[in-house]
């Protein structure tokens, strides 16, 4: 089966995937109020220093204020640094060798770049180092280097293609040749040297004149940015079911690859693209904690604040009678490898990551599943960087993070946990209710008034039933008469204690739900 890159377009929505055998491995999506930053370049003003994070926020004119670290300010342009110059001064500054507050001041104009689009309540990240993406090339104006992509392995191909850019190029800088341009003709890479040099000029061009905070580059919109970047020689397919988007992508794709204009199909009939290629099931099932292995294993998918956690779990797989406990543990973490890989690039998880594999006996069997998931780490496009296994069958992680996650994007906390996952059980609050109501009754002994209980119906239910006798047992010894009332509306945690008998009931005791919780 081929690889497909699919477009849903609606008035509201975009959404984009990627098919690789009619199994969904990448997806993204845009709602049309909410747009994304990533790429443009910004003339900002700086609003704080912070000495002690060493980073300032920085107005580029967004809702929120955007973040600056000092590892990634270089207020210089008329200079290029090679990779390896920049790498030490970055290691200078994590070190403190160099303030953030030594190169930045309040009001300070700079010039800026999107790194990561704002994630909830953070915002946008930035970088002074500026690259401008071609379809072919990347360009790096602060950089003093061409570097080809390590999935060019012919070595007779890298050295043609940097030949190509360094006979082309007439600005200081340099060049990433991506992937897409591997056997391309000349005429095709010295057409993105051109004009990513011509859009680098513009932006160059602009600084001085435009007064802060002001946007100087907007990159492409979504459609066409997921074309330049996705639509490479392994998708064999590019399906849209818009037919405005359906022209732009078209005369996007005349200009800069021509040959692959046929292969961009109109989808059209009643029934919707990704209901077609099963997509929306696929996405269901991508937001479930649990994923199901082939073999009868299962991982588990847990997200908390600094970190996910993945855990993988034999489950009905028993392997055969010929193999072994060790053989049957390694055959479901090589399946869970491949697995885990294919689940961080479909959920879009980022950030640090822990991989709780079966434990092992053998150290070489570690090892194997330690070189797959290398391996397989290879065909993600985000970085990755990865610790040995521990003796625990442990592997810490991290993948970096561009984007929101697909559960963040799609999902909303319950409104019944506040996003713990769990509340107390009906048991659990009828014996506060009880508790409470012995305390209300001991507060104010001589009193008369009666009490009445606003559970939910669940709760409520058990005070009825299980609990019949402590309350026939209060109303002998108290004489005041105890009603037990259910609200169906009620979160479980929620419920009133209120003195009756005069007039309108008054509440003496409520709890609301997270009431413990500060404002």
């Amino acid at each position: 089966m081929s690889t497909k890159l699919l477009f849903n377009i609606t008035s509201h929505e975009n959404r984009i995937a990627i098919l690789e055998k009619g199994r969904l491995s990448e997806i993204f999506i845009q709602n049309q109020k909410e747009k994304s930053y990533v790429g443009n370049i910004y003339k900002g003003k700086v609003t704080r220093v912070l000495p002690g994070m060493q980073a300032a926020f920085v107005d580029i004119g967004l809702e929120r204020a955007a973040f600056l670290y000092v590892t990634e300010f270089f207020d210089e342009y008329g200079d290029s640094f090679h990779p390896r110059e920049m790498a030490e001064e970055k290691k200078r500054r994590k070190r403190g060798k160099v303030q953030i507050q030594d190169l930045l001041k309040e009001g300070q104009e700079v010039i800026v770049q999107v790194a990561k689009d704002p994630i909830g309540t953070k915002g946008a990240r930035l970088t002074s180092f500026v690259s401008l993406p071609g379809r072919h090339l990347v360009y790096m104006p602060t950089v003093a280097h061409t570097g080809v992509s390590r999935k060019i392995d012919d070595e007779d191909e890298r050295k043609r293609l940097r030949e190509i850019v360094q006979s082309t190029q007439k600005m200081e800088g340099g060049f990433i040749i991506r992937t897409a341009s591997a056997k391309q003709p000349a005429n095709n890479i010295v057409r993105d040297v051109e004009h990513l040099e011509f859009q680098w000029k513009k932006v160059m061009d602009s600084m001085e004149a435009i007064q802060a905070p002001a946007i100087i580059h907007h990159d492409l919109e979504l459609i066409l940015r997921a074309v330049r970047d996705f639509y490479t020689d392994d998708i064999d397919e590019l399906i849209v079911d818009d037919k405005e988007s359906y022209r732009k992508i078209k005369q996007f794709i005349t200009q800069g690859l021509p040959k692959k204009r046929r292969n961009v199909v109109l989808h059209e009939g009643p029934e919707t693209l990704f209901n077609t290629y099963d997509v929306d099931k696929q996405i269901d099932r991508a937001l479930g904690r649990r994923v199901w292995l082939k073999s009868g294993g299962y991982l588990i998918f847990d997200h908390a604040e600094a970190l996910t956690a993945v855990d993988v779990n034999t489950g009905r797989y028993v392997g055969k009678k010929s193999k072994s406990l060790e053989d049957t543990i390694v055959k479901t973490n090589l399946e869970a490898v491949s697995e885990i890989c294919a689940q961080l690039r479909l959920r879009n998880i980022g950030g640090l990551i822990i991989l709780d594999f079966i434990d092992m006996d053998l150290r070489s069997n570690r090892n194997k599943i330690f070189n797959a998931l290398e391996k397989e780490l290879e065909k993600d496009k985000n970085k990755t960087n990865i610790l040995k296994m521990s003796d625990l069958g442990l592997i810490e992680m991290t993948r970096k993070r561009t984007r929101e996650n697909l559960t963040q994007q799609l999902c909303q906390e319950c409104e019944y946990c506040d996003g713990k996952g769990f509340h107390k059980s009906a048991r659990t609050m009828a014996y506060t209710i009880l508790r409470n109501v012995f305390y209300e009754l001991n507060l104010d002994a001589s009193s008369h008034h009666n009490l009445e209980i606003v559970a939910h119906h669940h709760v409520a239910s058990i005070l009825k039933n299980e609990e019949y006798q402590t309350f026939i047992d209060f109303e002998k010894t108290t004489g005041r008469r105890i009603v037990i009332r259910e609200q169906g509306n009620f979160h479980p945690e929620n419920y009133q204690i209120n003195l009756t008998g005069s007039g309108e009931a008054k509440a003496v005791i409520q709890s609301l739900p997270h009431d413990d919780e500060e404002e």
